[in-house]
């Protein structure tokens, strides 16, 4: 297995840890996108080849290795709650526009109050859950692993570990990560610290 510490010192400021929302948290009606998580380009410890996408949940970042020589630019994100967030080496098999969303068959058994209407599947469009943009993650093995990084419907909840296992990022964050990587390449689901 692989570890953040093998990848990853930051020298800027480390982020605050990810927190678990309440259920049913809602964004206060005066809501607006923190400063702190505008992306940022930063030093990373070890050298990476350039397009590697490094998510660790410790600090809910996510890093894009730039082709200069240890540098990333730094994304805030949020992860999947408690089991569900899923460490690994994937690539990029995948990555859409305004995607589609059904929620898996595990999200259904899990909460079918929430999930059951969508089991054929939700358009893309302002209120789907995956927002602007998704990547999606796979392995050789299991080609599709349904884990992606996508964007949001609830910016409020970056910094979290709220989601169903994916990787999340505001919208306009998540399209210029999109923007930015290719089909294939590297992307590192960090292990969270035991509890």
């Amino acid at each position: 297995m692989f570890g953040r510490r093998d990848f990853i010192k930051v020298t800027a400021a480390a982020a605050a840890g990810a927190l678990a929302l309440p259920a049913g948290a809602q964004a206060p009606a005066s809501w607006t996108m923190p400063e702190e998580w505008t992306p940022v380009v930063v030093r990373i410890g070890s050298d990476h080849a350039a397009g590697e996408i490094h998510v660790v949940p410790q600090t809910t970042s996510l890093y894009l290795t730039l082709p200069e020589r240890r540098r990333a630019i730094r994304y805030r994100v949020g992860i999947g709650r408690g089991d569900l967030y899923e460490p690994g080496r994937f690539f990029l098999g995948a990555k859409k526009e305004w995607p589609t969303w059904r929620p898996t068959d595990e999200m259904i058994a899990r909460n079918p109050s929430a999930y059951a209407q969508w089991a054929d599947g939700m358009p893309g469009g302002p209120t789907n859950p995956l927002g602007s943009r998704a990547l999606y993650l796979f392995t050789p093995r299991r080609g599709d692993t349904f884990l992606r990084i996508h964007g949001t419907t609830d910016p409020w909840t970056i910094g979290t570990a709220v989601s169903n296992g994916c990787v999340r990022l505001v919208n306009q964050h998540v399209e210029d990560l999109y923007a930015r990587v290719t089909i294939g390449a590297p992307i590192f689901l960090y292990p969270k610290d035991p509890v």
